[in-house]
């Protein structure tokens, strides 16, 4: 069944499916309980009253008990709110969830769900507007998924809960009212890309929010006669490099864009696999678009200066054309 929904109802729709499927899913916390989707947060407790706990905040505390039912033999999905908050968290979620299945020989495993809101929000000043994807990348151990649209929310939400590996799923904080179609009852793979926009002239890698500034690139650039191919990777671990290489081997160029810094940041880690693994597939240099690195300020207009907008997408994507 096909239905349009908001990204932040197309998350509980996949929570609710999921705990009808599965008695052993389980939820921490209340993921978008704030504005529109406050009273679907709300069925889910109502309809599941043993499997849904609101614990007082302590992003640390809500980790750690995420972590041990995983590896008692639940399936967690643990709501941590802001994305920043939760490096207070991260001991639990680096150093036990995400390494338990290795340290115990492969007996053990912690099949939970993290749950974040983050990215530059609009006035969020430096301690919430982290983009936490890029510390997670590094994380052995650790899926990493970021649903750009409320279909692969959806979709991918479903694979984490029905998969045997911890995962962290980032939702960026303009994307919760964000429409589009959502196929209930489909689980998508983790670690598979998805071409969200097929072009000739050069390839686009985009993230999450980024996906859609992408897109309006490229229609704009249409107009001109460019056409620009948009891949979004839709998980960074595991990450699909075939499904970029091949994109690039179809183009010869390639942009990145993400919002992490540039020092260190998703889009670094990308363009340097493809200078690794298809140099010889590329017939102009790479072009990385990241958040410049300096703590995010509270002004909106500094804030806008500071990100990747469709305009420095078109600009990066001229100067290689």
């Amino acid at each position: 069944m096909i239905a349009i929904m908001t990204y932040a109802e197309a998350v509980l729709a996949a929570l609710e499916d999921a705990m009808r499927a599965d008695p052993r899913v389980h939820l921490i916390g209340r993921p978008f309980s704030l504005g529109p989707t406050r009273a679907l947060a709300a069925k889910l407790k109502q309809d599941f009253p043993d499997r849904v706990f609101e614990p007082p905040t302590s992003e640390p505390a809500n980790a750690a008990l995420g972590a041990g039912a995983a590896m008692a033999g639940m399936r967690p999905f643990v709501d941590l709110g802001t994305g920043a908050f939760s490096f207070l968290a991260f001991s639990g979620i680096v150093n036990e969830a995400a390494v338990s299945r290795y340290m115990s020989g492969g007996q053990l495993g912690a099949p939970v769900v993290y749950h974040v809101s983050d990215g530059v929000r609009g006035s969020g000043a430096p301690q919430h507007s982290h983009n936490l994807h890029g510390f997670l990348w590094g994380t052995p151990g650790l899926q990493v998924i970021l649903p750009a649209t409320p279909g692969d929310a959806y979709g991918l939400v479903r694979g984490a809960l029905d998969s045997a590996n911890p995962t962290f799923l980032v939702s960026h904080f303009k994307l919760p009212n964000s429409k589009g179609p959502v196929e209930r009852g489909v689980a998508l793979p983790i670690g598979k890309a998805h071409v969200a926009r097929v072009g000739r002239d050069v390839t686009v890698v985009a993230l999450s929010l980024m996906v859609q500034r992408a897109l309006e690139a490229a229609n704009q650039l249409a107009a001109e006669g460019i056409e620009v191919e948009v891949v979004d990777p839709r998980t960074l671990t595991p990450l699909d490099e075939e499904a970029i290489l091949a994109s690039v081997r179809k183009t010869g160029r390639l942009v990145v864009v993400d919002e992490t810094p540039l020092h260190g940041g998703v889009s670094s880690g990308i363009a340097g696999m493809v200078a690794d693994r298809g140099f010889s597939l590329l017939v102009a240099p790479i072009r990385r678009l990241g958040r410049e690195n300096t703590p995010v300020p509270a002004s909106l207009v500094m804030e806008e200066f500071l990100v990747p907008t469709a305009t420095k997408i078109i600009d990066a994507i001229k100067s290689i054309i």
